[in-house]
């Protein structure tokens, strides 16, 4: 014989409640209740082995619980670990993280930006490019679906986001290459840059000027190692890898070339994930505060769901350089 479903009727008689005063204690609106009427609550709930119905919740609150996040390159560490950060506080509110990986795919971002709005997520948090394409932005709009940027933030753009100084970070790179004596240097990054790259471009180039040669390249190992064949027929001695993935590419590339890092070449990355300290020689890069600022983003987002009138917010996170051994004094 099959067994009855429990039902949030028998917590409410179980807890000595009514089934109004049961449903708002599990969906955390609390603030009218006793400490004791929501321990017998939850205490019932514990005896019963009582599981919310999810849907009917959504029936009730409007809300279901979940949030969608868009990122580039989930195999990308640095994505992988501001996933967590997200996922850290979004877990520890009830909410769920439903990942979407967009692979730098226009196509694939706007059926996935689709896809979570017919889920009915309540909120996004977007780290891929995809708030830069207009259609996919108009549609979130007509949605009024809460969502945050990360990094991909214009000066007019109406919405909330979280970022790391990448004017900052482009910066430092610069001046500490500049005290090593290197006069000319190149950068890799992609032909269309998202903002937060263009911000590290434009970083370095307040330090160096036009002293830049520019050399087009995926955010990828791929992306440095096809880059290298340039820049060994110019007359650069330093390289700034917009990531440390085009920066891993790049010990590749030029080791395939015959070249040594840091005596031919000095090399910064960008980022700071865990294997810049286990490469040879150890990557010297500028490290982000990626769980933090997963963490920040999902607090930023759940604060808009609670106070969806108050006026957009932005916060910005510094990074620092981390000084290892890819850098030399140019000789």
């Amino acid at each position: 014989m099959k067994k009855r479903r429990i039902t949030i009727k028998d917590v409410a008689k179980e807890a000595g409640l009514s089934t109004s005063a049961v449903s708002q204690i599990l969906n955390g609106n609390t603030q009218r209740f006793s400490e004791q009427a929501i321990q017998k609550v939850h205490a019932a709930q514990e005896r019963l082995n009582y599981v919310p119905d999810f849907f009917a919740q959504r029936m009730v609150t409007k809300k279901s619980h979940l949030i969608g996040v868009l990122v580039p390159d989930i195999s990308n560490p640095f994505f992988a670990q501001l996933f967590l950060g997200i996922q850290d506080v979004l877990h520890a509110q009830g909410y769920v993280a439903l990942l979407y990986n967009m692979e730098d795919d226009e196509q694939r971002e706007s059926s996935s930006v689709a896809d979570l709005i017919r889920r009915g997520v309540d909120g996004l948090i977007i780290a891929s490019s995809a708030f830069s394409n207009q259609s996919i932005y108009a549609a979130l709009q007509r949605e009024k679906l809460p969502m945050l940027v990360m990094d991909q933030k214009n000066e007019t753009d109406l919405v909330d986001a979280v970022q790391t100084d990448n004017f900052d970070g482009g910066r430092q790179v610069g001046l500490h290459l500049k005290k090593f004596g290197h006069r000319k240097v190149a950068v890799v990054l992609p032909e269309n840059p998202t903002v937060n790259v263009r911000k590290r471009y434009e970083g370095l180039a307040s330090i160096y000027g036009d002293d830049i040669l520019r050399v087009t390249g995926a955010l990828s190992v791929t992306g440095g190692q096809q880059a290298v064949k340039k820049i060994i027929n110019s007359d650069v001695t330093a390289i700034f890898a917009i990531n440390d993935l085009i920066a891993f590419g790049l010990y590749m590339g030029l080791k395939e070339a015959e070249k040594e890092i840091p005596a031919d070449y000095s090399v910064v990355g960008y980022d700071d994930i865990d294997a810049c300290k286990y490469v040879t020689p150890a990557l010297t890069t500028i490290a982000q505060p990626t769980f933090e600022l997963g963490q920040e983003a999902a607090t930023m987002l759940l604060k808009r769901l609670s106070e969806p009138g108050r006026e957009p917010e932005v916060k910005m996170l510094p990074v620092k350089l981390v000084q290892r051994f890819s850098v030399a004094p140019l000789k």
